[in-house]
């Protein structure tokens, strides 16, 4: 079964990290997206530019708004996503709970609906 990890962070705070850090959080994302890769759950996964580059559309009454900018103003901006292929929604969470984003944010799971 599909499952979405939605990877949420503050994008103020990892501007703020250090070489450091920043390299310690690398290494384990490269660490934990080789782990998925050797389990063979890995589907596809994206680190996404910042919230500000972002453009929100929608059609009210028939007109279209497009917005710069995120939908919503939020402590916590959507970062990235894995998409794994697992038996169940426990495999999914065992996987989210060693993603490292859950370490400095939440990890958002979410069955996939197919169509």
């Amino acid at each position: 079964m599909l499952y979405m990890l939605f990877i949420y962070g503050d994008e103020t705070e990892v501007k703020s990290l250090g070489e450091p850090e920043m390299g310690r959080r690398v290494a384990a994302y490269t660490a934990y997206m080789q782990s998925l890769g050797e389990a063979g759950v890995l589907v596809g996964s994206n680190r996404l530019r910042p919230s500000g580059a972002s453009t929100t559309v929608r059609v009210v009454d028939g007109k279209t708004q497009v917005l710069d900018g995120p939908y919503a103003e939020t402590k916590e901006q959507l970062g990235g996503y894995l998409l794994v292929d697992v038996p169940d929604l426990d495999a999914a969470l065992s996987w989210a709970v060693r993603c490292p984003g859950a370490m400095h944010g939440v990890i958002e799971v979410r069955p996939v609906w197919q169509m």
